[in-house]
């Protein structure tokens, strides 16, 4: 991904993932790199951060999406990941 703005190294948490962005008038899809970090020294939030591979885009200019999330809040998506997982194990039968 030339004009990446998320760097990926061995410690990037997903890289390659099949992504895309929606408008109100398009639907683009390309290769997606998506990262969760805290920072280093006394972390007090976890990041998501969220980029697309640019070159497969024609909406949209190179950019990355993130949010900040608070520990609780982490967990609460980590749940919600935990249980969506779940249904679509049970659905393709490999619990």
């Amino acid at each position: 991904m030339p004009d990446r703005l998320i760097r990926v190294n061995a410690y990037t948490t997903f890289d390659l993932l099949d992504g895309f962005a929606r408008g109100h008038d398009f639907e683009e899809e390309a290769v997606a790199v998506l990262n969760v970090t805290a920072p280093r020294e006394d972390p007090d939030h976890v990041t998501l951060e969220l980029e697309l591979d640019n070159t497969g885009l024609t909406e949209l200019p190179a950019h990355a999406e993130g949010v900040t999330l608070s520990a609780a809040e982490a967990r609460e998506l980590a749940g919600e990941l935990e249980k969506y997982a779940a249904r679509v194990e049970a659905a393709q039968g490999d619990e």
